[in-house]
């Protein structure tokens, strides 16, 4: 940690000085010798922390010395960063009002803080002196840091881990469950998994839950993660969302007791209560008596690692589970340490590594970890390195496991210690949200890089090394593209990462608030605020706090303005602030004196109606997060002055209220993410050409008309400059057209999706600009008023899901839609006889065609060659096309369709109610603009 700091530091002094030399500003006189002192300490002494950092461990001298040293260096680093921040403002008052005030003349408030400034270099590079000094009595050692990680070890270590060491548990502990009771019917057997920490009681758990039998004996099957301390309303209500898949808005403990027992009453379920602490059976008691209406046959499975818990639970058979024999611990390592090596490499590194696997005591965590450490070292030299390593001398609580994580963790690069590290900020088996985490890595600098390349990619890197390290766990993927989306920490790694971080890291409970003395050398924070309880602000005193979370879910009472000035004029040192849902009523103008703010997240914030003007003096400022903020009715005027800004998340914000969006985007060439451009709306408002300099854009981006606006100037945007947008949607409402407006569109060349509402430029269009974009797998149409005849999306050889919507003017769809000519030959310049229509289209959707009658095929199958349309069609719906009469025969007998609904259609319902044919389904309207899903 310390040293990655000193990194930063030094990274950060260099920043400055080259700066400065650039912009040709001399802001500070005079501290040229004192920035020459702070980097020649810092050299010396970052030579030596290797060795401190290790030591530390088992000398509690050696940690207060870097304890002494941290603190000296975020003092710095704070001071560096007010300089910095001064500079980025002067460059870009410059650019923003250059006549305004010559850039020679500063007032007199500038002058001062100048002054303010070198008196703090001067002031903390004596307490650096004191630093120095003390550290030549440790006698440290030089140490060479660890090189850069390989790439990550393709094969999921944690699938490795669930298949290994646990198959006659695992069949012992499904037998029970499946088995049956004698007992009454309200009698409820519970089985209670007890073991230390790391030894695999939630994998086992894991295991059996997902079970294929055990999967179709229950009716139920509900899992929770419990964790310490046992919140009855929260493990409530995680019941009740994994019953109904809806999360309960009601927070009354008898109420919510009453919706599990309407939930479950004749059903047989399974409850996993994983990891629970409390001993106090009356917790327990109400909850356990409301599940026993569940039918006979219901089972409850818990995890713990205290007997005296499994005891006060009531528990029917206890199984403790032991540490894993020596060969099944030595097949897991092989797996993950040996995977990929040749056999003289295995038989040259066996006996060394039975050893290490030895030390592990039959923990597979531990096992896991040290074998994800040692796939990375290819020698012999560096195996016996481990095996020789003080680490095992530890005397922890958990000795059986710091050891191994500790070693990983001290042989991480310096970069990756302190992205790990910072996960001690949340509580015990938080779901952390991968994109939110490397924001807040990118708030503290922690993604700084020579090479040129973003700190978002850096980030993602980073957290694929840390990962094929085996400290996260429990991923969720998206749907979409199967990259992570959030993740977990092993309750044994959180514990590390809390030894690791101390007096930094914090994760506070309403309940048991930390007095103020304890929490002044914090300086990452998450307050996990519950209902009815008020915002702490009696710890907030006087401390350096570069990160505070506050998670309450809107449980408690809104910060109005005055509490958050209150809040903000104590923790000036802020990089990153989340206070999302509905946390705070309104932001107070003294927000600019956060000047190393980098992370604002005011995500769903229902009562924030409007953003102060001096929001856009925080020049620092990466990332600003007001999706949701439904109430927000514009951007401030200048939000062209946050040059820096990388991340405006702002969709679903400005729904209802909005009136413009303020000119000053075109200034933000930094930004990698926007989620929403309002076009018009005032002569103030942003035009196309507003984004036409953003083409670090990626992901999605949502362009909407306001107003009376030329379309024709979307050329202006450059489009086809944005390589890394991947979403576009061009919402068109009150807008003036030409025939022209999209026939020659330049897209994004790389756009997987593509939404267009609204336009009304023409009754045909030719889409010959979609034929470039290879990648586009999905397409909506929407409200194209004066179209007459469909575009001929047949030829676009990746689509995958097309909608069509609102096309009040289109009457007929025939061959013209296939990308056919009247012969049934494709419409292109190819000369193959084979044609195929839509080749990869799996979804399809028409919905209110008010004026659409026929839909023929007619030509398909005269002509030479074979003719093959939608072969890959799996989904067919058609909703509220009240005149339509038919549908082609063809689509009715392709063997891949699964579902075909048609909903609102009196015609087609009646016609092929009488034909009988079974994969139609209808449905009444549900007055929706989704349809129900099959």
């Amino acid at each position: 940690m310390a040293e990655a700091l000193l990194s930063v530091i030094m990274e950060q002094l260099a920043s400055i000085i080259h700066q400065q030399t650039e912009g040709g500003i001399r802001l500070l006189l005079g501290v040229e010798g004192d920035v020459q002192k702070l980097n020649s300490n810092f050299r010396a002494i970052r030579a030596v922390l290797n060795d401190a950092e290790r030591r530390q461990v088992k000398d509690e001298t050696v940690r207060d010395w870097l304890d002494k040293l941290k603190d000296t260096s975020y003092d710095i680093d704070d001071v560096l960063d007010e300089w910095n921040a001064a500079i980025q403002k002067l460059l870009v008052m410059r650019k923003v009002r250059p006549l305004a005030v010559p850039f020679y003349c500063f007032c007199c408030r500038r002058v001062v803080m100048r002054c303010d400034i070198a008196l703090k270099i001067r002031s903390l590079n004596k307490r650096l002196d004191v630093v120095a000094v003390e550290k030549d009595r440790f006698n440290f050692r030089l140490i060479k840091g660890t090189e850069e990680l390989e790439r990550q070890i393709t094969t999921s270590v944690i699938d490795i881990m669930e298949i290994q060491g646990r198959d006659h548990e695992k069949n012992e502990i499904t037998n029970f469950l499946l088995s049956e009771c004698s007992d009454g019917p309200s009698f409820l057997p519970i089985i209670s998994i007890v073991g230390m920490g790391g030894i695999g009681k939630t994998t086992l758990a894991r295991l059996v839950f997902n079970d294929d039998k055990v999967k179709t004996h229950f009716d139920k099957k509900i899992w929770v993660c419990v964790s310490d301390p046992f919140e009855e309303i929260r493990i409530a209500k995680a019941i009740i969302e994994s019953l109904t898949n809806v999360a309960p808005n009601v927070n009354e403990y008898e109420t919510l007791l009453k919706i599990i027992k309407e939930s479950i009453e004749d059903k047989t379920f399974l409850l996993v209560l994983d990891d629970v602490w409390t001993e106090d059976s009356y917790k327990w008691e109400q909850l356990r008596n409301s599940l026993k209406c569940g039918s006979k046959g219901s089972r409850i499975l818990v995890t713990t690692r205290k007997k005296n818990v499994a005891e006060v639970l009531g528990t029917t058979n206890i199984f403790q589970l032991r540490t894993l024999p020596d060969e099944k611990s030595w097949s897991l390592f092989c797996q993950v340490a040996l995977s990929g090596r040749s056999n003289e490499e295995r038989e040259k590194l066996e006996d060394v590594g039975r050893k290490i696997v030895g030390k592990c005591k039959g923990l597979p965590l531990a096992v896991k970890t040290l074998g994800s450490l040692l796939h990375f070292k290819r020698n012999f030299e560096e195996w016996q390195s481990v095996l020789d390593s003080e680490m095992w001398e530890l005397e922890e609580v958990e000795k059986g496991i710091f050891p191994p994580l500790l070693l990983s963790y001290f042989d991480l690069p310096s970069e990756l210690q302190k992205c790990f590290s910072f996960c001690a900020i949340f509580p015990k088996d938080y779901e952390i949200e991968k994109h939110e985490l490397i924001m807040l890595w990118m708030a503290q600098d922690y993604l700084r890089t020579k090479q040129n390349k973003d700190m978002e990619l850096v980030g993602e890197e980073y957290f694929e090394k840390l990962r094929a390290r085996s400290f996260f766990q429990d991923f969720e993927k998206s749907e979409y593209d199967g990259s992570i989306t959030k993740f977990k920490l092993h309750d044994i790694v959180h514990d590390c990462a809390q030894y690791l971080t101390k007096n930094e890291c914090y994760t506070i409970e309403s309940e048991g608030l930390p007095s103020v003395s304890f929490y002044r050398k914090a300086r990452h924070s998450m307050i996990v605020l519950e209902r009815d309880t008020s915002f702490p602000f009696s710890i907030f005193n006087e401390n350096s706090l570069r990160t505070l979370v506050v998670d309450s879910r809107g449980w408690y009472r809104c910060m109005d303005v005055s509490d958050v000035s209150r809040l903000f004029n104590r923790l000036t040192c802020l990089r990153a602030l989340d206070s999302s849902f509905n946390s705070i009523e309104d932001l107070p103008s003294d927000i600019n004196e956060l000047i190393h703010l980098r992370y604002l997240n005011l995500y769903e914030n229902k009562h924030i109606s409007e953003l102060p003007e001096t929001l856009c003096e925080l020049y620092n400022l990466q990332t600003l997060n007001v999706a949701k903020c439904s109430r927000l009715k514009k951007l401030p005027e200048g939000i062209g002055k946050l040059v820096n800004l990388r991340h405006l998340i702002n969709y679903d914000s400005m729904m209802e209220y909005y009136i413009y969006m303020p000119r000053g985007i075109e200034r933000l060439t930094c930004l990698r993410t926007l989620s929403k451009v309002v076009v018009g709306g005032d002569d103030r408002g942003c035009t196309f050409e507003c984004v036409k300099n953003l083409n670090h854009l990626r992901g999605s981006l949502d362009m909407k008309c306001k107003g009376l606006v030329d379309v024709t100037g979307i050329h202006n945007a450059e489009f086809k400059n944005k390589k890394n947008l991947t979403g576009l949607k061009l919402e068109f409402k009150d807008v003036f057209y030409s025939k022209e407006t999209l026939e020659d569109f330049q897209a994004p060349p790389n756009l997987e999706e593509l939404t267009i509402d609204g336009y009304g430029g023409g009754n045909c269009m030719s889409i010959n600009w979609m034929m470039s974009l290879t990648k586009l797998r999905e397409l909506s149409l929407k409200h194209w008023t004066k179209l007459e005849f469909l575009p001929p999306l047949g030829k676009l050889l990746y689509l995958e899901s097309l909608r069509i919507y609102g096309m009040k003017s289109v009457r007929s769809v025939g061959n013209e839609f296939l990308g056919m000519g009247s012969d049934g030959t494709l419409l292109s310049s190819s000369s193959s006889s084979t044609v195929i229509a839509f080749p990869k289209l799996q979804y399809l959707t028409f919905d209110a065609m008010s004026n659409w009658e026929g839909w023929d095929y007619g030509a398909v199958g005269r002509g030479g060659g074979d003719r093959t349309i939608m072969p890959s069609l799996r989904s067919l719906r058609i909703r509220n096309c009240r005149k339509l009469k038919t549908l082609p025969n063809y689509l009715l007998q392709l063997s891949t369709l699964e579902d075909l609904q048609i909903i609102d259609c009196p015609v087609l319902e009646k016609r092929y109610k009488i034909t009988r044919i079974t994969k139609i389904r209808t449905y009444p309207n549900s007055g929706d603009d989704d349809l129900p899903s099959s």
